[in-house]
């Protein structure tokens, strides 16, 4: 069983992860909308991941005896200029997301709740994987600009993307 506290923290990121697949939906349709469609796929299993996070919070929620509160998603941003504001905001969405991860872990360290603080390191892990493939990204456009070959070709790599469910406990 979980503290009151601690299933307060627990929802919210449910409903943030829930908010982020949402976030990314609203990407890869720009993407597509700007001829991207490589990007949009990116975006897309992005998408998938985040409802996937979501997914596991939902679940151990429930494992745990917890009630489930679902809020109400804000509508996200839908218009962006380019591909690399694309990944300036991806970047940036991640962040947060990191440390709102990092803030669960650091609550369940205080109320010695060591189960969601175990359960929680994948997430700790994932998140570091997360920002640097957003960073990976962002560090060829750079290189490649925002048009052209360059842009092409990151745009074919990333419509290779597939979503693969981690094999997690």
């Amino acid at each position: 069983m979980i503290s009151k506290k601690m299933l307060k923290a627990l929802n919210k990121q449910l409903n943030f992860e829930l908010y982020s697949a949402y976030v990314y939906l609203a990407m890869a349709a720009n993407a597509n909308t700007m001829g991207l469609k490589g990007f949009s796929n990116w975006f897309h299993v992005q998408f998938q991941e985040e409802l996937f996070h979501a997914d596991k919070f939902y679940n151990y929620i429930l494992d745990q005896d917890g009630e489930v509160e679902l809020e109400q998603i804000d509508k996200p941003k839908k218009e962006y200029k380019d591909a690399q504001e694309l990944f300036d905001v991806s970047l940036e969405h991640e962040r947060e997301v990191t440390r709102r991860i990092y803030d669960i872990a650091s609550l369940a360290l205080e109320e010695k709740d060591h189960g969601t603080h175990s359960w929680i390191q994948w997430f700790i892990t994932e998140q570091q994987e997360e920002e640097a493939n957003v960073k990976d990204i962002k560090d060829k456009l750079k290189l490649a600009g925002s048009t052209g070959q360059g842009l092409f070709m990151i745009n074919t790599e990333l419509a290779a993307r597939v979503f693969t469910p981690p094999a997690v406990p």
